[in-house]
């Protein structure tokens, strides 16, 4: 059976971040995906130059909308935007507290605009977290959620991967890609303890979308019934290739794409 995966998150014109990596994503790791869009942007490989954020009730009445008609087996979050966005989509999924959801915390675009609020992180870290199967945030993410500096090495991200699983995710997987050095590690914390996953950092200037990549192949991964993981395993293996093959693509003059169809496209 296909399953079915729902991206609740921003919409990227570009094509490279947002419901439209996500929906790319899903196809690419063999799911039928949907979309509940919270928010416009104006952007393209440069930077975001607009946002306009859609009504807390209309994003409530798209969810809403799918549930009462679709069987959801994941759902992935992406951009929130705003505190009464965030109370809305949590309204809606606590009806549905069996259906794995990714969260990924998009706080900040690539080229450093603001993509949430701040009197959303409140809204967020209260209403959502407690709701999710999995936290992916980056490093800046993890220390705005947590009101920390950003963890400077792999201790400090264990300590606050453990210290936002307190928030009531089941799984916290921090991104380690803006630490320095040549590798590129991730920590998960589950109740089990922590695991790291390594990957070799891959030089490219390419690499919009890669945390709406990764979060929504992890959420293709739980709806195929993978474990936390599995999932994280399953969709490093899928990012790294995407980033490798970026170059294969032309979009943009600044930070462009991730090649989602990596695996299905010739060059």
């Amino acid at each position: 059976m296909i399953r079915n995966v729902l991206s609740i998150a921003g919409s990227d014109p570009s094509g490279g971040a947002g419901i439209q990596a996500d929906l790319k994503t899903f196809a690419a790791r063999g799911v039928y995906g949907m979309a509940a869009i919270t928010a416009l942007t104006a952007q393209n490989t440069q930077g975001v130059s607009g946002v306009e954020a859609v009504s807390p009730g209309f994003v409530e009445d798209q969810i809403e909308a799918i549930f009462e008609d679709i069987r959801v087996d994941a759902v992935k979050i992406g951009m929130i935007a705003n505190a009464g966005i965030a109370r809305a989509v949590a309204g809606v999924l606590s009806a549905h507290p069996t259906v794995p959801i990714v969260l990924d915390p998009v706080m900040v675009a690539k080229g450093g605009s603001a993509l949430l609020a701040p009197d959303a992180v409140e809204a967020l870290t209260t209403r959502l977290l407690p709701l999710a199967t999995m936290l992916t945030p980056n490093l800046p993410e993890a220390a705005a959620l947590l009101g920390e500096p950003v963890a400077a090495d792999r201790a400090g991200m264990s300590a606050q991967a453990t210290r936002l699983r307190a928030f009531g995710p089941a799984s916290v997987l921090i991104k380690g890609g803006h630490l320095e050095g040549e590798g590129s590690p991730d920590v998960l914390a589950t109740m089990d303890g922590l695991e790291w996953f390594e990957a070799e950092r891959i030089a490219t200037p390419n690499t919009h979308g890669t945390g709406c990549t990764l979060s929504s192949a992890i959420a293709a991964e739980l709806a195929k019934g993978a474990n936390a993981r599995e999932a994280v395993r399953a969709a490093k293996a899928y990012i790294a290739g995407a980033i490798a093959a970026a170059d294969q693509l032309s979009v943009g003059s600044g930070h462009g794409p991730v090649h989602h169809f990596h695996a299905l496209w010739q060059a």
